[in-house]
C-alpha cells in the first residue's frame, strides 16, 4: 500500500502508515482524503479479512457526521433470501455506498431466514413497509434441486427447470409491481462434488445441468428490471470448492465461504453502478509492443511481431481481435503513439496479420507530442468528456504521465507479456454493456460520417447552406419498447447536452410509456452521409396548467443542426395539443453540462430564476412562434 500525504488546518501530514492504520488516521484528522483512500482500498479488497475494517471504518465515519460533501442522499434497500443474511448484507451496504462514492447512506432493510417468498407475497410485510428503492433477492440452491430419480426424462426436468425460474421471477415482478423498485437476483452456484460422475450432463435431472438450465432460463427471460448478480460464474472463477462452506451451513446457515461473500457483495454494487450510466466510450491504444511487437519505425514492417509467425505475434493478434470485438459493441477506437505517422499507418495499410484496420479507428494520433496532450485533442474532436476514455499502453511511464495529465481519463497499463493483455482489458469491466442496440454496431460509422460533415462544413460560406446542402430527414416519435435500450444509454450516457441529468433505469423509462402524467418523445436524424440513429429524448411531465421538462438531452454529434429548434417546436404541438399555457424547463448546472446553461434562452424561453447552479424557464405558449429549419421532419403525437 502507497503511504498517504493529507493536508489538515494547513498543515502537513505524512501518513506512512498503510491501509486502514492510515485510514483511521485521515477518519480522525476529518480529512476529505480519507473517502478516496476508502475508495482505493475496498476496490482492492479481496478478502473479508480485509473488507470488514473498510466497513466498520465507514460506519465510524456516518456516526461522527462525517461525509464527502457534508450531507448524503438516501438509498432505501432490501435485502431478502434463503439464508442468514448477516454479514452478506454488511458487505453489500459497503460496497451499494461506494458505488456512490460514499455519498449516499444505504438504509437496509433485513428479511428473515429463508422467509423471502413470504415476505414477497404478503403486501404487509416489513419488506414493503421500507419502501424500497432497491431489492436484492438471493435465494438458496437448496430450493434449486430436480427431486425426482436420475432416471427420469430430460424433458420432465427441464419443465421443471424453467418453472423454478418462472416461479422466481414471478416473485421479482410483484416486488417491482408493489415498490417500483429495481431487482437483482442471484442465480445459483453449480455443485463443486463430483456426483453423479458421467451422468452429469447426460441428463437436465443431475443437480448440475438442472440448476444450468435454471439459471440459464433466469438470464434469458428476465424482465428490465430485473438484474442477474451472477453466482454461478463468479464460483467458477473463484474455484467452486473455495466458495462453499459447509460448515458453515450447517452452524449459521450461511450462503458461501466469508471470502466469495466479499466477490458476491461487490458484484451487487457494481450492478448498482452500472445502471448509473459508468461505461466507457472510448478505448485509445498505443502502437509498439500494444498492437504489435517491436517499433515499426525501427523494426521496419517485416520486422515486427505480429500472426501465426510466432506465440507473441499470435498474441498481439488476438489482442487486436478483443479490441475490435469491442468497437463491433459500440466502445469506439482511437490511437494514441509516439510515432512517425506515415510509418505508423503502415501496418494498417500493408500488414496482411493486422486484425485492425484504419477504418476501425475514430481517431489517430501519431505524432512526437506528449500521449496526455494527444488525448484532450481527441476529446475535443470526438465532442466527448475524458472520462468516457481509456488509455492502453504497455509503457508505465506513459501511464503513469497519463495519470497525472489527464486524471479524468482511466488507464489500462498492458505490461511487458502480451498472452495476458486481452484478459486485462475483458477483466477491466470498463465496457460492459448494460444492453446492446443496432445502433452501437453503427457508432464508428457515425462518426466517419461526421467527419465527412465538418469537411464539407469547412467549404461552406454559411450555416444555412450547410444545413441545406446536408439534406437532413427527422423522425420524431413516442417512446417504444424496442427504443427503451437505446433511449436509456442516452439518459444514462449523456453528460454534456443534457439539461437535468435525471438518470432512469430501462424499467422505469419503460413505466413511462402508458404513464398518463408523461408525454415522452424521440428524434431521429438522417442526411445524405448516413443514418445518425435515435439522437435524442425527451421527458414531459404534465401539471395542472403547465407542461414541466423533465429530462431533454442530445447527442453532441448533431449539435447545431437544428434538432434543438425541432425539439422545442415539439413540445410545442403537445404543449397546444393538451391545452397547456407554457412549458416550463429547468437547468441544473454540473460539472459537464455547460454547454447548455443559454439553451432556453436561445430557444426562446423566460427567464423566471436564474442561479448559479440552477436557473428556470417558461416558454409562453399563447405567443409562441414556431421555429422553421432546413430539416424535413416528419412526427407522430401519442
Amino acid at each position: 500500500m502507497q503511504s498517504l500525504s493529507v493536508t489538515k488546518s494547513s498543515e502537513n501530514v505524512n501518513l506512512h502508515q498503510s491501509g486502514s492504520t492510515g485510514m483511521r488516521a485521515l477518519l480522525a484528522l476529518r480529512d476529505p482524503g480519507f473517502f478516496p483512500a476508502l475508495a482505493v482500498a475496498t476496490q482492492s479488497a479481496t478478502s473479508f479479512a480485509e473488507l470488514l475494517p473498510l466497513s466498520n471504518l465507514r460506519k465510524r465515519a456516518a456516526r461522527d457526521g462525517f461525509f464527502p460533501n457534508g450531507t448524503r442522499k438516501v438509498l432505501r434497500m432490501a435485502i431478502a433470501g434463503g439464508y442468514t443474511l448477516e454479514p452478506l448484507s454488511t458487505l453489500v451496504e459497503h460496497f451499494i455506498e461506494a458505488a456512490y462514492g460514499f455519498n449516499v447512506e444505504c438504509r437496509m432493510f433485513q428479511g428473515d431466514f429463508d422467509a423471502y417468498t413470504s415476505e414477497i407475497l404478503n403486501p404487509e410485510s416489513d419488506l414493503y413497509k421500507c419502501k424500497p428503492d432497491l431489492v436484492y433477492l438471493a435465494p438458496s440452491e437448496r430450493h434449486c434441486t430436480y427431486l425426482g430419480p436420475l432416471t427420469d426424462p430430460s424433458e420432465r426436468a427441464e419443465v421443471e427447470a424453467r418453472a423454478n425460474a418462472q416461479d422466481l421471477l414471478k416473485l421479482c415482478s410483484i416486488l417491482h409491481e408493489r415498490t417500483k423498485a429495481e431487482v437483482f437476483l442471484n442465480n445459483f452456484p453449480l455443485p463443486a462434488c463430483y456426483d453423479p460422475g458421467r451422468l452429469r450432463g447426460r441428463t437436465y435431472a443431475s443437480p448440475w445441468s438442472f440448476r444450468k438450465l435454471v439459471n440459464l432460463e433466469l438470464g434469458l427471460s428476465a424482465p428490465p428490471f430485473v438484474h442477474i448478480c451472477d453466482v454461478e460464474f463468479m464460483a467458477n472463477r473463484r474455484g467452486a470448492l473455495q466458495c462453499s462452506d459447509p460448515r458453515g451451513w450447517f452452524e449459521s446457515k450461511q450462503p458461501f465461504s466469508s471470502d466469495f461473500l466479499v466477490d458476491v457483495a461487490r458484484e451487487v454494487g457494481f450492478i448498482q453502478s452500472s445502471l448509473r450510466g459508468n461505461s466507457k466510450k472510448v478505448l485509445i491504444l498505443d502502437l509498439d509492443n500494444t498492437l504489435w511487437g517491436g517499433v515499426i519505425g525501427d523494426d521496419g514492417l517485416d520486422g515486427i511481431e505480429l500472426g501465426g509467425t510466432s506465440p507473441r505475434g499470435e498474441a498481439f493478434r488476438a489482442f487486436q481481435s478483443a479490441a475490435r470485438s469491442l468497437k463491433e459493441r459500440g466502445v469506439l477506437l482511437a490511437v494514441c503513439s509516439k510515432n512517425d505517422h506515415d510509418r505508423a499507418v503502415e501496418p494498417f495499410e500493408k500488414h496482411p496479420e493486422m486484425a485492425l484496420r484504419l477504418d476501425d479507428f475514430v481517431a489517430f494520433k501519431a505524432n512526437w507530442n506528449p500521449k496526455s496532450d494527444n488525448i484532450r485533442e481527441i476529446a475535443a474532436e470526438l465532442n466527448l468528456g475524458l472520462d468516457s476514455f481509456v488509455f492502453a499502453d504497455d509503457n508505465p511511464a506513459e501511464i503513469e504521465i497519463v495519470r497525472s495529465f489527464v486524471p479524468e481519463a482511466a488507464t489500462l497499463p498492458l505490461g511487458e507479456d502480451p498472452s495476458l493483455f486481452v484478459d486485462l482489458l475483458r477483466d477491466s469491466r470498463f465496457f460492459e454493456p448494460v444492453s446492446l442496440t443496432s445502433e452501437d454496431a453503427q457508432r464508428t460509422q457515425q462518426y466517419h460520417e461526421e467527419r465527412k460533415r465538418r469537411q464539407v462544413f469547412s467549404t461552406c460560406t454559411d450555416m444555412g447552406s450547410y444545413l441545406t446542402s446536408l439534406e437532413m430527414k427527422g423522425r420524431i416519435s413516442p417512446f417504444q419498447a424496442p427504443d427503451i435500450p437505446r433511449i436509456a444509454q442516452l439518459i444514462n450516457k449523456s453528460n454534456q447536452f443534457n439539461l437535468t441529468t435525471v438518470r432512469r433505469t430501462e424499467a422505469e423509462i419503460a413505466a413511462l410509456i402508458d404513464d398518463p402524467g408523461y408525454s415522452t418523445f424521440t428524434v431521429r436524424l438522417s442526411d445524405k452521409f448516413g443514418d445518425n440513429g435515435l439522437i435524442a429524448a425527451v421527458i414531459l411531465r404534465h401539471g395542472e396548467s403547465d407542461l414541466y421538462v423533465d429530462t431533454w438531452l442530445m447527442s453532441c454529434r448533431v449539435l447545431k443542426r437544428q434538432v434543438e429548434e425541432e425539439t422545442v417546436n415539439h413540445m410545442m404541438r403537445i404543449a397546444q395539443g393538451k391545452k397547456y399555457s407554457a412549458i416550463r424547463g429547468l437547468y441544473r448546472a454540473t460539472a459537464k453540462n455547460n454547454m447548455v446553461r443559454e439553451l432556453y434562452r436561445e430557444m426562446g424561453f423566460l427567464p423566471l430564476r436564474e442561479e448559479a447552479s440552477e436557473g428556470e424557464y417558461l416558454l409562453d405558449a399563447t405567443s409562441w412562434q414556431w421555429k422553421p429549419t432546413k430539416i424535413k421532419m416528419d412526427w407522430e403525437l401519442s
